[in-house]
């Protein structure tokens, strides 16, 4: 017996036949689709291939149809190209098409003959050239009388201004033209009828104020202006917009207060304004109705409205790098997700609403560069849902507790330069997701829990510069995602196991490692950095450390190390300094054959000979020199016996019982000993008779813009420069005066300056890390001395020159002291005549005689552009700073600026680099006052890497 009334089976086949006869398309429509199919079926990438039924368009892909025509088509990423002419004809003889996606090929312009022939499809309602190639100016929509959505972002247009090109589009509810380069104000001509619900202007050049007239499409619900060079103030009318929801400032120049009718927009769920020049408090109730509100790198101040993390509906709140005061308000919202409050000046304790479960939802809090005291309380690992806590570089005192333990979504733990003490618990190896733990630069002591193998997702772990004892756990050998592993400056003592998958860095130096160097080192095949110096390791340098094939870095200086080293590839580099080696300097390697022959006694002999007439060469030099020289040789020595005055400022150990007098003075004597040279000092190669390098640079008091005030007036600023504590800036560790000459000394930095590598051989081996790592370094040495308490320390000249690399990743800054010597007004000329060298110099000093810190930030960006193409500050007579700018203000393809040979690495280090670059952008902007602090500048940078 059937299972279906044959009636039903009846209507089933007239619904199949109804459904039939109503896809049937005209046969005009038919031959349109069959001879676009053969114009595009070749592309690149086309979905249209001999596969399809001819005869039934409505089955290709991207072609919608509805009653017997076809109403859409989507043609994205079918490679079309204006070489293919006839498309636009085709396309635009589709009368009852009702959207038309163009998006992602690779068309140059957008022809005449398709705005006048798909102008008259009176029912169009969306046109989508997003993601192609257009440039030149924009095309006046003509016709269109129906378009309600026109996308025509991520081009090359270019056009000075916007007038009438969308003026006649009177239905027109979405505009979007962001990422391209158009220039002039805010466009306010876009459609008569005033129905605009969606504006999207981003990552342009507008320029001048938000006008007023933008208030007049009162049926905006999203409008975003951000990373233009917009500048002014938000007009206060923009609370008239209703029914805004989405408002987005981000990254332009807009400057004064927030107006506080944003606070009375009902529907308004997101605002972000972030990276510009705001000031003053924050609204009172701007948080009313938000969900989100991104107000971080502004210049904000006051304290955080007590009301502002408590409404309901907030998610996410980013107020960091600003300059607020106060507490972390007493209440928030159950439903907040993420809180950065980094980078201000937030006093107090972590408030008692983190104690609780009254913010379930918290997953990402962050609250590190402020002043918070007070101990980490037990209770805040009620957040179950807690992925990332950053608490870094505040006040915090007292143990870890162990209920971190509890927090097991997550993922970063940050709570480095605080100063908490006791021990590591146990309970931290129950984060089992864990991935980065930092509790680096606090005062923790015991050993390394052997529970932390347990922590088997984690890939990088510092724990340096505490006070930790012990052996390396044994069960580290275990943990395998491990790439970094930093504990330098403890009292670790013993290497038990040594995970064997480390690639990043192993950093094992200031601590109390004896013994030969562990044979557990010749597992780490994929090491690059390793750092053993200043221990007491003794014996011969293992042969298994030349043959690591990714080891670009190896510090073993300063222990007890004897014999010879071993050959390394070319492109490491080995530092080996403070040891009793037989030859210090490490034999670079010779390309031979595989097969290699003993060297040969004539080789052995010639060679003998050669050093013999060549020390008979020197020594009659040295004869002659003596003679012809005599007066000079005098001098030298008449300046070695008139030391007014020398002092030790440093308070290490090993530097105040290393550090001879004598023998430096006695080196700067000879100009053969110089290692270079700046503008208004010299830095001579001093070696002790401990076999302990220094630098010791000579300041000339003859030259007449250097300030020839007292001794003790320079005494007094060495005395403060000397106390100085960051690992990224050169400070003095003694002084020598003498009448004519100020002589510092300072730690020996093998590597010379940033310009002498990065321009010099070695450039290709700095790779992005390289580079990166010493962005990072240098930005922490600058905010570091903008920062200190005592007040802002400017430097007179920041450039590659005096940016000294103690290894390929750690930069220092030097000639802190100048500023505090030279004399401007001495100089001829202007500012720019003295402070800066030729390319870093910023252009309001060819106006002031001032240095300031926006000066430094200016520098520091001609910097990161050094780091990040490879160039010169000056090259071929042109400055960098303004070709880059040049280049991006004109949207070139961005690989013309970047190293290519660092670039192409990887779409993940371009991505990178193209963070960088926007930081230095704008650190060079040519107004001082549109340049970000560093303070905001460091976070920016450490932000480029995610």
């Amino acid at each position: 017996m059937s299972r279906y009334h044959p009636l039903f089976i009846f209507l089933l086949i007239v619904f199949f036949i109804v459904q039939y006869v109503s896809c049937q398309l005209p046969s005009t429509q038919v031959a349109t689709m069959k001879s676009l199919h053969e114009l595009l079926k070749n592309n690149a990438n086309s979905k249209w291939n001999s596969s399809l039924n001819l005869e039934n368009p409505c089955s290709w892909t991207g072609v919608s149809c509805s009653n017997s025509s076809i109403t859409g088509l989507t043609l994205s990423s079918f490679s079309i190209s204006n070489a293919q002419d006839s498309w636009s004809s085709l396309v635009c003889g589709i009368g009852t098409l009702q959207h038309l996606d163009l998006s992602n090929n690779i068309l140059t312009s957008i022809p005449q003959p398709f705005i006048s022939s798909c102008g008259r499809i009176t029912g169009l309602k969306l046109l989508n050239f997003s993601q192609n190639r257009l440039s030149g100016p924009l095309p006046v929509f003509q016709g269109f009388s129906s378009l309600e959505v026109l996308d025509l972002s991520n081009n090359m247009f270019n056009d000075a201004s916007i007038d009438l090109q969308f003026d006649g589009l009177n239905e027109l509810k979405s505009l979007n033209i962001s990422n391209n380069q158009f220039r002039g104000p805010i466009p306010t001509k876009l459609g008569n009828s005033m129905l605009l619900e969606e504006l999207q202007l981003s990552r342009n050049y507008f320029e001048g104020n938000i006008s007023d007239e933008i208030t007049k499409y009162v049926n905006l619900s999203l409008l975003d202006l951000s990373g233009n060079k917009l500048t002014g103030m938000i007009p206060s009318r923009i609370g008239e917009l209703s029914n805004l929801q989405l408002l987005l400032l981000s990254a332009n120049q807009l400057f004064g207060e927030i107006p506080p009718s944003i606070s009375g927009i009902t529907t308004l769920k997101r605002f972000a304004a972030n990276q510009n020049q705001f000031i003053g408090a924050i609204p009172l109730g701007i948080t009313r109705y938000l969900r989100n509100l991104d107000l971080s790198y502004n210049r904000l101040t006051g304290s955080i409205p007590a009301d502002l993390l408590l409404q309901q509906n907030l998610q996410t709140v980013d107020l960091s790098a600003n300059s607020l005061v106060g507490s972390i308000p007493s209440t928030a919202s159950r439903n907040l997700f993420r809180l950065r409050l980094g980078n201000n000046s937030l006093v107090g304790q972590i408030p008692r609403w983190l104690f609780g479960d009254d913010v379930p939802s918290l997953a990402y809090l962050e609250v590190d560069n402020n002043n918070l005291n007070g101990s980490i309380p037990p209770e805040l690992t009620i957040f179950k849902n807690l992925s990332l806590l950053d608490l870094s570089f505040n006040n915090l005192v007292g143990f870890l507790p162990p209920e971190l333990g509890n927090l097991n979504r997550l993922e970063v733990l940050q709570l480095q330069h605080n100063n908490l003490s006791g021990k590591i618990p146990d309970e931290i190896s129950q984060l089992q997701i864990l991935v980065k733990l930092n509790i680096s630069w606090n005062s923790l002591s015991g050993s390394i829990p052997q529970s932390f193998s347990k922590l088997q997702r984690l890939s990088n772990l510092d724990l340096q510069v505490n006070n930790l004892s012990g052996r390396i756990p044994e069960s580290f050998g275990t943990m395998d995602s491990l790439l970094e592993l930093q504990l330098g400056k403890n009292r670790f003592n013993g290497v038990g196991s040594l995970p064997t998958k480390l690639q990043i860095a192993l950093n094992l130096s200031r601590n109390d490692f004896e013994g030969p160097l562990p044979s557990a080192l010749s597992e780490l095949q994929a090491l690059e950095v390793l750092d053993l110096s200043n221990n007491g390791f003794s014996g011969g340098i293992p042969s298994f450390l030349g043959r690591m094939p990714s080891l670009t870095l190896l510090l073993l200086s300063n222990n007890n190390l004897t014999g010879t080293i071993p050959t390394f590839g070319s492109n490491v580099i080995v530092s080996t300094d403070g040891n009793s080696l037989s030859n210090p300097t490490p034999t670079p390697p010779v390309p031979v054959a595989k097969n290699k022959k003993p060297v040969s006694w004539g080789i052995v002999v010639a060679a003998t000979s050669a050093v013999v007439v060549l020390t008979v060469v020197a020594i009659v030099a040295l004869i002659y020199s003596r003679k012809v020289h005599k007066v000079n040789d005098e001098e030298r020595h008449s300046s070695r016996l008139q030391v007014i005055r020398s002092n030790l400022l440093t308070g290490n150990v090993i530097h105040r019982s290393n550090l001879d007098f004598n023998k430096a003075m006695e080196a700067v004597a000879y100009p053969s000993n110089a290692f270079f040279k700046t503008r208004f000092s010299t830095y001579y190669k001093a070696v002790m008779p401990s076999g302990m390098i220094y630098f010791v640079k000579k300041l000339n008091w003859s030259d007449k813009i250097i300030q020839l005030g007292s001794h003790s007036l320079l005494e007094e600023e060495l005395q403060v420069l000397g106390k100085l504590s960051n690992s990224s800036v050169m400070t003095p560790l003694a002084y020598a005066l003498t009448t004519n000459s100020a002589y510092l000394f300072y730690e020996f930095t093998k590597k010379g300056s940033l310009f002498d590598v990065l321009h010099g051989n070695l450039a290709s081996g700095l790779d992005w890390t390289n580079r990166y790592s010493i962005a990072i370094g240098v930005a922490n040495g600058l905010t570091f001395l903008h920062g200190c308490p005592s007040g802002p320390i400017i430097l007179l000249d920041l450039s590659s020159k005096v940016i000294m690399l103690k290894s390929l990743n750690e930069p220092q800054i030097g000639d802190i002291e100048l500023a505090k010597v030279i004399d401007p007004s001495k100089s001829t000329g202007n500012l720019s005549a003295v402070a800066g060298s030729v390319g870093y110099v910023p252009p309001e000093y060819a106006y002031t005689m001032r240095v300031t810190t926006a000066g430094n930030v200016y520098s520091f960006g001609v910097v990161l552009l050094e780091l990040l193409t490879g160039k010169a500050a000056v090259s071929e007579g042109s400055e960098l700073a303004k070709w880059v700018s040049s280049k991006s203000k004109q949207q070139d393809d961005y690989d013309q600026i970047l190293d290519s040979t660092v670039s192409r690495t990887s779409s993940l280090i371009r991505d990178q680099m193209l963070a960088v670059l926007r930081v230095a952008l704008a650190c060079v902007n040519v107004s001082p006052d549109a340049r970000p602090k560093m303070r905001s500048v460091l976070p920016m940078l450490l932000n480029a890497r995610n």
